[in-house]
């Protein structure tokens, strides 16, 4: 008789022969495609510098360079679904608050959540830290009432006639740049954007639109501050060399055991301006016999990838950007969108979401969402609450894990490291950060 062993490993094998291969991807590309994916894309293969995750004055030029130019996803349109919703946003990385609002005649809008009368804190509840959300039809400022519409207009000051000459036109709510993309809301606090949001996401991006994200509304929110610098956080959403070894123990023994001895590769990677994606196929927990199951994952058809029984997404036929890489079996497509935003996009159609705020050098506040159609029964809604469980249990490996890298990056001990090609999305962020640095030094005449 085999042993359990050798049954998993045949079963893996049996998977993986229906699996596309990094070989199989990479030929069908529209242009020559040899070797590794960092050479298709041009990279460096030399090791590589870690300084950007552990230098102060790194950071601080970092925060100009790129977080002031380039649009940073804030949150849905679901959260600001009727005129005078509103929710705010703490963006420590450019030491500021947001309040993002619809208006009355539905466009939303983002204003620097600052009063113009002292300088005090325009909207906020018990704390004047912490994020908060509400609706109402005009902002009042807790300390002198002075009061704006909803399209950041002042249109009361408590007695008005002890000021001089004053131009309440003059005083509206300072705007920031905001737009929308697939009913994600984007923010940019350049004085003049150097791309509409639009441009900036690019034809990858691009190639997303008509996937139903607007149905996705039951969403399960997750926020924590982790002691560790946000590309390393980055990082670890864009390779699945660690999968295997890290997230062992959340895969059935029967998948598990035979990827910690052989590993498992993702088959595609696309870089696109300064956007990634990286797809996988797909090893699927539900067609391995019940006895090899995790039991819970069998009670609640639920887990590590999402509720077993995929909702219907309501579309003819996937938007050509989704599985780029024509992976076969299909399981998810993770891209990148620079500089702090993570879409992951599942073929047991649901999505997360993850968002990156950098709150100094070496730690950072992570936000994870998961976005399911609405659950139409107690088992579905048990299947998404299992799938948050599995999510919530990885999040904390990953950022246990970071923390420990940054802890061992600071002490210098090594400076040069060695990353393979399972890894070309890393080497790219690394490289798309300095090139952004080196712009922005180069226009500002800084050495």
């Amino acid at each position: 008789m085999a042993s359990s062993g050798t049954i998993q490993l045949i079963y893996l094998q049996d998977c993986q022969s229906r699996q596309s291969s990094r070989k199989e991807v990479m030929a069908r590309l529209p242009k020559p495609a040899e070797g590794s994916w960092t050479e298709h894309y041009g990279l460096g293969t030399a090791p590589v510098s870690y300084e950007g995750t552990t230098s102060p004055e790194y950071y601080e030029v970092e925060r100009e360079a790129v977080f002031r130019r380039s649009w940073l996803h804030v949150g849905r349109v679901e959260q600001v679904d009727r005129t005078g919703a509103y929710f705010t946003k703490e963006i420590a990385v450019l030491g500021t608050s947001i309040v993002v609002v619809r208006d009355a005649d539905g466009k939303v809008r983002a204003f620097h959540n600052i009063c113009r009368h002292r300088g005090n804190k325009l909207v906020w509840t018990d704390f004047p830290s912490e994020e908060t959300a509400g609706v109402c039809r005009q902002f009042t400022c807790k300390y002198h009432a002075w009061r704006y519409n909803l399209d950041g207009s002042l249109n009361f000051v408590q007695q008005e006639g002890e000021f001089f000459d004053l131009d309440k036109g003059a005083f509206g709510l300072v705007p920031v740049h905001c737009d929308v993309w697939q009913g994600f809301i984007f923010v940019n606090f350049a004085d003049e954007p150097e791309q509409p949001l639009h441009e900036y996401l690019g034809p990858m991006l691009g190639a997303l639109d008509g996937y139903p994200f607007e149905r996705m509304t039951e969403r399960r929110v997750y926020r924590t501050e982790i002691k560790a610098n946000w590309k390393l956080f980055v990082d670890a959403a864009q390779e699945f060399y660690h999968a295997p070894v890290l997230h062992l123990k959340q895969n059935p023994p029967a998948l598990a055991l035979p990827m910690q001895d052989n590993g498992f590769e993702a088959p595609y990677y696309q870089i696109d301006g300064p956007h990634r994606v990286v797809s996988t196929n797909g090893i699927r927990a539900w067609d391995l016999p019940e006895d090899k199951r995790k039991r819970m994952d069998t009670i609640t058809r639920s887990g590590l990838f999402g509720a077993w029984d995929a909702p219907d997404l309501g579309i003819e036929k996937m938007p050509a950007g989704i599985n780029p890489g024509g992976c076969e079996p299909w399981g998810m497509d993770s891209f990148q969108v620079y500089p702090n935003f993570l879409l992951g996009i599942w073929s047991q159609n649901w999505v997360m979401s993850y968002t990156y705020w950098p709150t100094g050098f070496n730690s950072h506040v992570f936000e994870g969402t998961l976005h399911f159609i609405p659950a139409k029964t107690p088992g579905e809604y048990l299947a998404h609450e299992m799938a948050g469980v599995a999510f919530k249990e990885y999040l904390l490996q990953d950022a246990n894990t970071l923390e420990a890298t940054q802890m061992m990056l600071e002490s210098g001990v090594v400076n040069r490291f060695p990353i393979g090609d399972q890894e070309v999305l890393c080497r790219a962020l690394i490289e798309e950060t300095d090139r952004w640095i080196a712009d922005y030094k180069e226009k500002k005449g800084i050495s």
